[in-house]
């Protein structure tokens, strides 16, 4: 578990200034797993009430193009940021509310799917969105449908 203490060295490491606002996205996106831009902006707001949203945007690709966060963007939803970087991980959303779960590679290393014809491409990742629903979402329409 990375704490709040480790995020001036991680950016550091990334050769990226350490700045208040790239410390409180890092933080947002650390305690929210898949949150949305919108809720990395409000958490930031409350830590730091100056802030812009251009400026968490800035940061949110900045940390992004550093490898520091991972932005995903399943069909349909908005883009999301995650801390869980460098393991070629997929997702599982569901259909009804939305949540997001991460999902283990299937083989264990990236990329961990083989494309039947490459297209002459060197493949060194697969990225997979399961959809389905979830087991909250399951037991609610489950209720609703036996009143």
């Amino acid at each position: 578990m990375t704490s709040t203490a480790d995020f001036p060295q991680m950016l550091r490491a990334a050769a990226l200034r350490v700045t208040r606002p790239r410390v409180a996205v890092l933080g947002a996106v650390y305690a929210h797993a898949h949150a949305d831009t919108e809720t990395i902006f409000t958490r930031v707001r409350d830590e730091l009430p100056e802030v812009s949203r251009q400026a968490v945007y800035d940061v949110l690709g900045a940390l992004t193009t550093a490898g520091l966060v991972r932005r995903i963007q399943p069909s349909g939803s908005v883009a999301r940021y995650e801390s869980r970087v460098g393991d070629n991980h997929h997702h599982i959303v569901c259909r009804t509310c939305g949540t997001i779960a991460d999902v283990d590679c299937a083989l264990g290393e990236a990329p961990c799917l083989h494309a039947a014809d490459t297209q002459g491409f060197e493949i060194d990742e697969a990225e997979v969105i399961y959809w389905g629903v979830c087991s909250s979402c399951s037991t609610a329409q489950a209720v609703q449908s036996h009143p």
